[in-house]
């Protein structure tokens, strides 16, 4: 599980915010797939509307820019974003996401590998909603700023608590990632991390540093699945 600060700046949430007011929004549970449409209680916003598909296509933009995002999740596929919405009393009980996942409109689909949440809604606005995730170390509780996100394992248990007071409103997505392995995905974002820290403070000899990233992409090399 990774946090990644501003994947969307202020102003880009806001911008959301206001243009989602205006879309179509439809029964979440329409979406769902299996087991998870009897325990899913929210609102989504129509796939097929132009402007939240334009929003969609804005933020895949966004997680291209972002290279934690990259280092994270070493995306090839990446399912075209959905935003949800939770008023008072709905909620997303524990469910996994399904494995195979296939691209609307299109014959292609996708093993989902990696799912992401893009908080729109600031803490402040509302109570309960927090998103928990069952891990190795126990349930972690994620509550973010908006504009921030958290990547994880789609093979994780996770639900949306209930919310109590106002309005959570995210945008989702899940990728098939070039590393299939959670644990190596997860030990080559720490590679490269710790590569760029070394980058940055600029205490490395530039030998050492290639060096580093021969080992870094030799890796990928051996274990991307394209």
């Amino acid at each position: 599980m990774v946090v990644i600060e501003k994947v969307l700046s202020k102003e880009q949430v806001s911008a959301y915010r206001q243009q989602l007011a205006q879309c179509p929004w439809g029964d979440g549970r329409k979406t769902a797939m299996g087991m998870a449409a009897s325990v899913k209680n929210n609102n989504q916003a129509d796939a097929q509307d132009t402007n939240v598909r334009q929003l969609a296509n804005q933020l895949l933009g966004c997680i291209g820019d972002t290279p934690k995002i990259v280092s994270a999740a070493l995306p090839h596929k990446i399912f075209p974003p959905c935003f949800n919405r939770y008023s008072e009393t709905e909620e997303y009980g524990y469910h996994v996401d399904a494995a195979i996942m296939r691209i609307p409109g299109t014959s292609e689909v996708i093993r989902s590998d990696v799912s992401m949440t893009v908080f729109l809604s600031e803490p402040e606005e509302y109570d309960g909603g927090e998103l928990v995730i069952s891990t190795e170390f126990g349930q972690q509780q994620i509550k973010l700023p908006a504009g921030y996100a958290v990547v994880y394992p789609s093979s994780s248990l996770h639900k949306v608590t209930a919310v109590t007071r106002g309005q959570r409103v995210a945008a989702i997505t899940w990728m098939q990632s070039m590393v299939a392995d959670t644990n190596l995905r997860q030990t080559l974002y720490q590679l490269d991390q710790s590569i760029q820290k070394l980058i940055n403070a600029n205490k490395t000899d530039r030998a050492e540093l290639d060096n580093l990233h021969n080992v870094y992409h030799n890796l990928i090399r051996q274990f991307t699945q394209l």
